[in-house]
């Protein structure tokens, strides 16, 4: 009886401890510390929101069946030092998860201690996009990461067509990393940050002025400010004070200003007109029960706090709320995966114990990762919504709502979300959709600026530093119509200059500007180093630049950019656009070749002229071979096209030339035939069309010739080529042709042109002169013994040069635009370029003789006609022979050549006479078997007689 008293004791043993296996055991409470500064802006919903959420957690038994949260909260002060010790000092405690830290300053140092003893950091503050899971794996960041804000933020700049910004950000590792995920973000749709401005965490009213004006003295108006809310209301009212929320500037604030606006509303009347027109973000949380719950709770717990004023929720509070709410589930999760709280010793932090801090209290949790695991993998709806994270580490569906600050309240302009980009439609409405990374669909809601204007502000203007555009002008020695310097002054006159002048005055704004003349005045500037002043400021030692004595002195200085600008008669070429960029071509202008001409007389020969000698060569052949052709097709069966070997011969060439008048008396019979001779008729029509009208302008319009026929002859000879001293032409004429640089000749003034092209290459000229079209033209309308030849082989035009991404750029090609439209340039070349026409003007340069090239497509054509004809006519008529001639063969001649013969004779005879004679054969080969069938019966009759007649004498008695 003891023996079974002792076995079933063993089996209740065994029985329990398989219980206590199965089921793990849950602790009472687990700790769990917050670390943030209450009275900050964030702060103080945070701190309401926490202690709610411990509350409801603690309250309902499902979440973590009988585990309490112990919550501890410690106040940072706003001190980055107290934030890292009071986190230091919840790791001495055992405690397994901390909610924090705020700042992004602070969650970078904390991290390392939580990435040592492998307590998870939930903060719902820190954004910073460099806080990388992969440096700080138990970092886990449960709002949204400042990447998205800032993609939406580069959206908005690049949806309304700006291309500069400017940054003012509080510098430390928040601020300075946030602006350079924007940059990243402006790089990848061809913007930019043109200049920082940033701040001290704690800078006085004294230095946001400071840095502010240095703002106001640059060109850019689009201002993005990323700082922090206490901070960032101070730089409003700063900017207020210095003019800078009137019209025309633009300032998109991170989300710091809807998370104060959201807290602390209604901001005082102050406050509020410093942020008239401002462009905000606020992060997207989808409108659901638990979000409209809590919203009607807010007011009931805020009561208890006794700040004296009232604290509005943010969505800081609410994702506060949601991790409070994510550790709870996470809780739940690591305890069914039979975690326990444990904690160890660091044997690295044994090396640290002789000093007198007590580093052995704090100590490694042994289910860290299993805690950071299950916080990784929860997934549950929040009162922000949807609330689980991507493979990196970020929450799912980063959205923002776009708010415009508009009188005592906000406007709701529109939404971005990584999905859809820029819309007026919720996103939640829009997950459903592919992406569009082209943003075709962005959209927003109209904006009241600041200055309370509706119009897109454009985004810059010219700096208000004092400092004036300055201008470089080649100071040109030739063709002073285009620009030329008016002498013992610094003005300037030409065409170039009056189409400045127009342009810039269409502009909506002063541009302050200095133009300095380029050049010794002995010799025409180069304009390519002329437009590297622009980029490096370097003059060339063998040019010298009348500047100011402050920009001379500092001539030969890399680093100085000695020209703003450059206008005058600049061609646009590709090498020029890698250092500047240029206006919209307010001339056209390629290179063209000038040479001497020559009038062209009438002579006895004049009507060969219409067409070269291999014109008149193909037609000799195909005139006659056409008569061959259809003399071919026609002589079986057109009397026209028989007779003596005499006649036939005439009437073949007769036929052929007499097309070209339409003068043949022959008709065709055969389709073939008739068919070729339209075919034929149609090519003659379009020769003879051509050579009237060719044979017509040599006799009535002056000719003019010359031995130089475009660029092609220059290229295949070795003579002189003359260019004008300081174009461009010379590096396009050897670097892209390849023309040996011994044969360039610089010239300078129109006189010099003139005569190089009169001495030739055998005095010591040119053979002939490669310029630019608007200078050749000018020269042309006083030198009449000279004109262009060949075509145009280059396509330039004159622009204005300005820095690289100059927005002066865009404005002026604008303005020249509208000179175009409204003849203003017009008007303006005819001013300075109409010359009177000289006296060769109506004449024109001799033509090139209408050569094969222009009728090939005729003549061949033609031939295949011809071709196709013959095979067809041929095949047709090898049929018909041997139908008829199936004779045998006579034994004493050759087969082959009998055939041939017989073949030739077919083919001369008459069409009917051969019909004829085959129908002949045919009745007597008819009457032949006839007769031998009558034969054969006559025949048959006897025999069978005979046969009879012997039978009866061999039946007789």
């Amino acid at each position: 009886m003891k023996l079974l008293f002792y076995v079933l004791v063993l089996l209740a043993f065994f029985n329990g401890y398989g219980v206590s296996k199965s089921t793990p055991t849950r602790p009472d409470a687990v700790s769990i510390g917050s670390v943030f500064s209450f009275d900050s802006i964030i702060g103080k919903v945070a701190k309401v929101a926490i202690e709610a959420a411990v509350a409801d957690v603690n309250a309902n038994s499902d979440v973590l069946r009988g585990t309490k949260l112990n919550l501890t909260l410690q106040d940072t002060n706003f001190s980055g030092f107290l934030g890292i010790m009071d986190a230091i000092r919840f790791m001495e405690k055992e405690t397994v998860a901390i909610i924090g830290p705020q700042s992004s300053v602070t969650a970078h140092v904390v991290s390392y201690f939580a990435n040592e003893l492998q307590i998870p950091l939930l903060s719902f503050s820190s954004t910073d996009p460099t806080l990388s899971p992969l440096q700080f794996p138990f970092f886990v960041r449960t709002s949204l990461n400042d990447l998205f804000q800032m993609a939406a933020i580069a959206d908005i700049i690049n949806y309304y067509g700006w291309r500069e910004v400017i940054a003012i950000y509080v510098d430390d590792d928040y601020g300075r990393n946030g602006i350079a995920a924007l940059s990243d973000q402006l790089s990848a749709r061809s913007c930019k940050i043109s200049y920082r401005a940033p701040l001290k965490s704690r800078a006085n009213m004294d230095e946001i002025r400071d840095a502010l004006v240095q703002v106001a003295l640059t060109e850019s108006r689009i201002l993005v400010v990323h700082t922090y809310p206490e901070r960032g209301i101070d730089i409003m009212a700063t900017a207020q004070y210095l003019g800078m929320m009137n019209e025309g500037y633009v300032w998109l604030a991170t989300n710091w200003l809807s998370t104060l606006l959201d807290t602390n509303a209604p901001l005082s009347s102050e406050a509020t007109k410093n942020i008239q027109g401002v462009i905000t973000l606020r992060i997207y949380t989808a409108e659901s029960k638990s979000k409209k719950n809590f919203i009607s709770r807010w007011n009931n717990l805020t009561r208890k706090e006794e700040t004296g004023t009232s604290i509005g929720l943010s969505t800081y509070g609410l994702y506060a709320y949601d991790t409070v709410w994510l550790l709870a589930h996470a809780f739940d999760t690591f305890f069914e995966r039979e975690g326990n709280i444990s904690f160890s010793s660091d044997p690295k932090l044994k090396v640290l114990q002789r000093g007198s801090l007590n580093l052995n209290a704090m100590r490694i949790f042994n289910g860290g990762n299993l805690l950071l695991d299950s916080i990784l993998k929860v997934n549950m709806t929040g009162v922000t919504g949807p609330f689980s994270f991507t493979s990196d580490r970020n929450l799912v569906l980063p959205a923002f709502e776009v708010i415009n600050v508009i009188g005592s309240g906000t406007r709701k302009v529109g939404y971005w979300s990584n999905n859809s980009g820029l819309s007026v439609q919720p996103p939640d409405t829009l997950y459903t959709n592919p992406p569009d990374p082209s943003g075709s669909n962005k959209k927003l809601y109209p904006v009241i600026w600041p200055g309370e204007t509706t119009l897109k502000p454009r985004g810059w203007v010219f700096p208000h530093n004092g400092r004036h555009l300055t201008i470089g002008i080649p100071n040109r020695v030739s063709f002073l119509d285009f620009v030329a310097q008016v002498p013992g002054t610094d003005m300037f006159k030409g065409y170039c200059i009056d189409v400045f002048f127009a342009a810039i005055s269409l502009l909506p704004y002063a541009v302050p500007y200095k133009m300095i003349s380029y050049g010794d005045g002995q010799n025409n500037p180069s304009g390519t180093e002329l437009i590297r002043l622009i980029t490096s400021g370097v003059c060339v030692k063998s040019q010298i630049c009348l500047l100011t004595p402050e920009l001379y002195r500092l001539n030969f200085v890399p680093s100085i950019q000695v020209f703003d600008a450059a206008i005058g008669d600049i061609a646009i070429t590709t090498n020029r656009t890698r250092m500047a960029d240029f206006t919209q071509p307010f001339v056209e202008s390629g290179l063209v070749v000038v040479a001497p001409i020559m009038k062209v007389h009438s002579n006895a020969l004049a009507f060969l002229q219409p067409f070269d000698r291999k014109m008149w060569a193909i037609m000799a052949i195909f005139f006659p071979l056409m008569g061959v052709v259809v003399w071919i097709l026609e002589h079986r069966i057109n009397d026209d096209f028989r007779g003596p070997p005499r006649k036939q011969f005439i009437t073949i060439l007769w036929f052929s030339f007499s097309t070209l008048f339409s003068a043949h008396r022959e008709n065709t019979f055969s389709t073939l035939g008739r068919l070729l001779v339209i075919l034929w008729l149609f090519v003659v029509l379009i020769i003879n069309s051509s050579y009237t009208a060719s044979l017509t302008s040599i006799l009535t319009v002056q000719q003019l010739s010359s031995p130089i026929k475009g660029i092609g002859s220059l290229l295949n000879s070795k003579d002189p080529i003359g260019y004008q001293q300081g174009s461009f032409a010379r590096d396009y004429l050897i670097e892209e042709l390849g023309i040996h640089e011994s044969r360039l000749v610089p010239l300078k003034l129109p006189e010099d042109y003139a005569k190089a092209l009169k001495d030739g290459p055998q005095n010591g000229g040119v053979a002939a002169l490669i310029d630019e079209r608007a200078y050749a033209e000018v020269f042309l309308s006083t030198h009449c013994e000279f004109s262009i030849v060949g075509k145009e082989f280059t396509k330039n035009g004159w622009g204005f040069a300005f820095q690289r991404d100059s927005q002066l750029v865009v404005d002026m090609s604008t303005a020249i635009l509208k000179l175009s439209e409204n003849g203003d340039l017009q008007r303006i070349h005819d001013k300075w370029l109409l010359r009177s026409a000289c006296s060769l003007q109506g004449a024109k340069l001799e033509a090139d003789r209408l050569s094969i090239t222009s009728f090939q497509g005729l003549f061949l054509m033609c031939g295949l006609a011809c071709l196709l004809a013959l095979l067809i006519y041929f095949i047709k008529m090898i049929c018909q022979f041997k139908r008829l001639n199936s004779e045998p063969e006579s034994p004493g001649e050759s087969s082959q050549s009998r055939r041939l013969r017989k073949f030739f004779s077919f083919f001369d005879e008459r069409e009917e006479d051969v019909k004829a004679r085959s129908i002949r054969r045919q009745m007597e080969c008819a009457s032949t078997r006839s007769v031998d069938r009558n034969e054969s019966t006559t025949n048959s009759m006897k025999q069978t007689e005979t046969s009879s007649n012997k039978s009866t004498s061999f039946g007789g008695p």
